[in-house]
């Protein structure tokens, strides 16, 4: 696994809080130039560790950013299809072993320097995309309720609303933010309603007096605040769901990079040709390609939960994985190869919506991010284990029984969840 994939789920939170103040827009810009800055200071690379935070730590934080700004954006800008236009924005992902032989053919035509140049360039192309991302103001009852409250008495005067003093708006304050003036959640004006009962306006004709009033103290204030809570955030850590979901994603991406990594060369211990090996890769790229469209088509049509498709695919891949060591021959490697596509093209798919699902009121950047970091352990330690395995084994059947046991232990979790609705739903009574 490369250190930049690494990187860009260990940054997960980092990446939220960033989101969170700079917005997805400017968040996604900023990812970009990463990546580019990354592939264009490598090309002057001269050591090891030099190309580390050349091309491993400014490329992971990158795609830390456009990762967490893609999953976000997908759920603000979807709701009834989310699962299909996760699959769709996410399917370009399983024909990634285009690049090898894209990259090989650049090498030889402008040596490894001109190949990383022309790398950042490509990632240029982000920027414009990037542009298109527009903010969705989601508009509340409250806000509504309370912009029908001010137009009434503005036209007509408080006693209309108020019969006595007391009878309404006690020492309440409604702030109504601007969603025309609001950027990446840092609002220019607040407005606020509010009804002083004090003796200066009981004793004056001002008495039950609406004021709206630009306070730019009381937002700096507020804006510490809202800051202050971003950095510290650890109200998901009281969410059941969150354990349910850092469970299996975590497992699940332990298990996932091995079967990758393992493949080709489990079939050239098998005495299998190495272009014929490489077509287990390509072939698995693309059917996990079609396996996500049609995943995320399925679990848009709500004939059951979403979490239940997933933990379904997740039990499926364990049992592929576990059955693997059978295939000893190249039809029976590419029939393991296909099946296991099928159920880890299903289960990508619905990482997003069973997130969305599960999160409830919790903030999607926060979730994903803490998930995202616990996740990234996995990604970074899976393919070792499978590599210290293979050194004490002498074959990869050890590696596909890891990758297997993984797989139907993330599943468990999701068994869970009833009893977490249950609890939630007492907790609200």
């Amino acid at each position: 696994m490369g250190m930049d994939d690494c990187v860009s789920f260990f940054l997960g939170p980092l990446a939220a809080i960033i989101c969170e103040i700079l917005g997805e827009k400017t968040t996604s810009i900023l990812g970009t130039f990463l990546i580019t800055g990354g592939y264009l200071i490598s090309s002057w690379a001269t050591s090891i560790p030099f190309l580390c935070v050349t091309m491993g730590l400014l490329p992971g934080l990158g795609s830390a950013f456009l990762y967490q700004v893609a999953a976000v954006v997908i759920t603000k800008y979807f709701k009834k299809r989310l699962a299909l236009s996760t699959a769709i924005a996410r399917s370009g992902m399983g024909l990634t072993f285009l690049l090898a032989p894209f990259t090989k053919f650049l090498i030889d035509l402008y040596d490894w320097t001109g190949a990383l140049i022309l790398f950042g360039a490509i990632a240029l192309n982000l920027v414009p995309s990037s542009m298109l991302l527009r903010p969705i103001h989601v508009k509340r009852e409250n806000n509504s309720e309370i912009k029908n409250i001010c137009s009434s008495l503005s036209e007509s005067g408080p006693e209309i609303l108020c019969g006595t003093e007391t009878s309404c708006f006690n020492e309440e304050e409604f702030s109504i933010k601007n969603s025309t003036m609001q950027k990446a959640g840092q609002p220019d004006k607040i407005l606020i309603v509010s009804q002083n009962q004090s003796e200066e306006f009981n004793n004056g004709p001002k008495r039950n007096q609406l004021l709206l009033t630009s306070n730019e103290e009381s937002h700096k204030k507020k804006a510490i605040s809202w800051s202050c809570k971003q950095l510290f955030d650890i109200s998901v850590f009281s969410n059941p769901f969150f354990y349910i979901f850092t469970w299996s994603f975590l497992l699940s991406q332990l298990a996932y990079f091995i079967p990758t990594f393992h493949l080709v060369a489990r079939a050239k211990t098998l005495g299998i040709d190495i272009m014929d090996a490489s077509y287990l890769v390509s072939v698995a790229g693309i059917i996990e390609t079609v396996s996500q469209l049609i995943s995320g088509w399925v679990a848009d049509q709500n004939w059951i939960k979403k979490y239940q498709y997933h933990k379904s695919y997740l039990i499926l891949c364990g049992i592929t994985n576990l059955l693997a060591p059978l295939a000893t021959t190249f039809p029976l490697l590419m029939t393991y190869t296909i099946f296991f596509a099928i159920f880890a093209g299903g289960y990508l798919a619905l990482i997003l919506p069973v997130l969305v699902d599960l999160c409830k009121n919790s903030r999607v950047h926060s979730f994903l991010g803490l998930a995202g970091f616990f996740a990234g352990i996995a990604v970074l330690s899976g393919p070792p284990i499978a590599g210290w395995l293979y050194d004490r084994m002498q074959t990869y059947t050890g590696s596909f029984y890891f990758s297997g046991t993984c797989y139907l232990l993330s599943s468990v979790s999701f068994f869970f969840v009833p009893w977490a609705e249950k609890w939630k739903s007492s907790l609200t009574r």
